[in-house]
């Protein structure tokens, strides 16, 4: 008996409208996990690097995370996984809602998706009844309004659907997948999903998941939930209200946006406004979001509330804001709260990304102030930002004129504009546009999330070590007092001896091996969260989570019956981080890649970076050039990795760089 896990995956393909229910091994779930684990492996094996990520051979894969649909609280996660039509690297994007779940009781543990379909259609998943349906009667609806169609379509309103909106349809590079109260929103998923004329899959289960320790697994659930209670009735005092608590994160129950407003920078990530919040900004924006949201909102099984309903009018369907969606557009715009809820009502009956949408088009209009662009690129342009930003989204999810070359993001738009506009697309990571941060001095520990994360969402990538110091020895001795988390005790000296100020102050502190310890920290509570489902807002994200390293291995134990110390699952964290860095080195990843935009930091120092760096690979086992050692990926048990890396001249059979390698790294220089 399967347990925690269903032991099946759907696989369909829509070019010949071949359907199976296929077992798993259950020797992967031991290397693996599941969710983002065993969707990398399943992409090693089946998609090779000369895939395009348009093409009918490039695999879309819905992984509900180990542990989704189980009582554990949080645990709903789905990582949708393909090749990135954006960053031309292996994606996976995490959606929450009720999706995962509801696949799991269906009796499955992913959907793989492969081939094109002729014509567009919705797949219907009701247990073991799976149908591919005619869908061009939805070809052009929005997420919300064909997910409502289909369930009326199937007579049940409990049915989850997943869907793409017209971004999709039109292969947007930033296009997502809605779900109901949450998304897959990066790295264009939603564009691979319309490249195989795939509009919808709906789920519906009644199936149960075997537990194999069911009472401990209660045991240890209700602690948590008592955990959450005591965490919710103390937030954790002087950090910004979205860290205080848990959540992922709670900005929705948040009126105060001084730090947001104020810190991040505005338009095409550039221009701060400091003394933007103002007395009346904030009682203007505390009545808007007062009158337009209608309520806060959890995912499945979770007692959160970190995501709200959003109705803009009384004649159109709520829909659901997302944590810092909320301010992407208002900022992006350089406009008011007001509008950003009402342009993102829009965006996402569409499916598009709320981080790069905004900046894309703030982006144009830089390019059209600068007459990179002009009238005739973009005829009858209108003259104020709230109008401009409507005519571009129009433009983007139609590709009608210049909107068809925006639609593949900052940095392929300003490849294929030129002109010098390829400087305006400034704020990318590998190829992907990031959230509109810039700050002075750099940062060591962010430098490295930035530089060698590769969800392309430092939201995912950044975790439970402070994002600064306190002010005081005091306090920050007060907060470690109280730090169970942590993986080893001098993670507590190094932040109590982190100061604001002084030589023990960024960028020279934390050292760079202290550096490369805390990233890995954070770094492999996001890769367990994305593997067993758990939502990051109760384990890798916030400060002192329910979850964390010392408690998860008995959990995963008690649910899916494996047998789990903490030595074991940081084996598991180092394999699955280790073979999703080999799938990018496979399609062409190195070091040259591994970097934050030029301009995040005011106050750049490149030897420390480079000491970074190379800290960092060498914690990981890698060599200087960002790829696993052969050593590494032995004692990891991807062996055949190593073969495959040597067979392919990325490495040599003992393991280091090949004469072809180090030729295109010097070439790179």
């Amino acid at each position: 008996m399967r347990y925690a896990e269903t032991g099946f995956n759907l696989e369909v393909d829509l070019t010949k409208g071949n359907i199976e229910r296929v077992a798993t091994d259950p020797r992967l779930t031991a290397l693996h996990l599941g969710g983002l684990g065993t969707n990398a492996r399943l992409f090693w094996d089946r998609v090779p690097p000369e895939v395009e990520p348009f093409s009918p051979d490039n695999l879309l894969v819905f992984g509900a995370g180990l542990l989704a649909g189980t009582p554990a609280p949080g645990s709903n996660r789905t990582i949708v996984s393909s090749i990135s039509p954006q960053t031309r690297l292996f994606a996976y994007s995490m959606m929450g809602g009720f999706w995962g779940p509801e696949l799991k009781y269906a009796g499955y543990d992913k959907v793989v998706v492969r081939g094109r379909s002729p014509k567009l259609v919705y797949l219907w998943i009701h247990d073991d009844q799976v149908e591919i349906r005619d869908a061009e009667h939805y070809r052009g609806l929005g997420t919300l309004e064909t997910a409502e169609l289909i369930r009326q379509e199937l007579g049940d309103r409990h049915v989850q659907v997943a869907s793409i909106g017209l971004a999709g349809e039109s292969r947007v590079f930033f296009a997502s997948i809605e779900q109901g109260k949450s998304s897959a929103s990066r790295q264009g998923m939603g564009a691979v999903m319309g490249s195989k004329n795939l509009k919808a899959i709906a789920v519906r289960g009644s199936k149960d998941i075997n537990i194999a320790k069911p009472t401990e697994y209660i045991e240890l659930c209700n602690q948590a939930l008592a955990y959450i209670k005591a965490r919710d009735g103390h937030p954790i005092p002087g950090v910004m209200p979205i860290l205080a608590g848990l959540g992922s994160p709670q900005e929705m129950k948040v009126h105060d946006e001084k730090w947001h407003t104020e810190n991040f920078v505005w338009g095409n990530a550039r221009t701060r406004r400091k003394g933007f919040w103002t007395d009346e900004v904030h009682k203007e924006w505390t009545n808007t979001l007062e009158t337009m949201r209608t309520r806060l909102l959890s995912c499945h099984n979770c007692p959160m509330k970190c995501g709200a309903s959003i109705a803009v009018d009384t004649r159109i369907c709520s829909y659901m804001m997302k944590c810092f969606s909320k301010l992407t557009y208002t900022m992006g715009a350089m406009s008011n709260l007001d509008f950003g809820l009402r342009i993102a009502q829009k965006a996402t009956e569409h499916g598009l990304d709320a981080f790069s949408a905004p900046q894309t088009m703030a982006f144009a209009i830089e390019l059209y102030e600068a007459k990179i662009l002009t009238d005739e690129d973009m005829p009858d342009f209108p003259a104020t930002g709230d109008e401009r930003f409507y005519y571009l989204l129009d433009k983007i999810v139609h590709r009608e004129g210049i909107g068809d070359i925006l639609a593949d993001g900052t940095y392929w738009a300003g490849q294929r504009i030129g002109k010098g506009a390829e400087a305006y697309a400034h704020n990318c990571i590998k190829k992907h546009e990031q959230l509109p941060l810039k700050l002075g001095m750099l940062n060591p520990i962010y430098f490295l999330m930035y530089s060698t994360g590769e969800k392309i969402n430092i939201t995912q990538i950044e975790g439970n070590f402070p994002q600064e110091p306190f002010a005081t020895r005091e306090e920050r001795e007060a907060f470690v007092a109280d730090w169970p988390h942590i993986p080893d005790e001098r993670f507590k000296q190094w932040y109590v001896e982190w100061e604001q100020r002084g030589e023990h102050s960024i960028p020279n502190y934390p050292p760079v091996d202290a550096t490369c310890e805390i990233v890995h920290w954070q770094e492999k509570m996001h890769y367990v969260d994305d593997c067993t489902g758990i939502c990051a807002g109760l384990g890798s994200f916030p400060l002192k989570p329910p979850f964390h390293m010392h408690n998860l291995p008995r959990l995963i134990s008690a649910g899916a019956g494996l047998d789990l110390d903490e030595a074991g699952l940081d084996q598991i964290t180092k394999r699955n981080r280790t073979l999703v860095r080999a799938l990018n080195n496979r399609l062409g990843l190195r070091r040259k890649d591994d970097k934050p935009p030029e301009d995040h930091w005011r106050k750049r120092f490149p030897e420390l970076e480079k000491k970074l760096l190379d800290g960092y690979y060498k914690f990981k086992g890698w060599n200087e050039d960002g790829v696993p050692t052969a050593e590494t990926l032995r004692e990891l048990g991807l062996g055949f990795v190593a073969e495959e890396f040597a067979a392919r001249g990325i490495l040599t059979a003992d393991g280091s760089p090949s004469a072809k390698e180090a030729a295109i790294e010097g070439a790179a220089q």
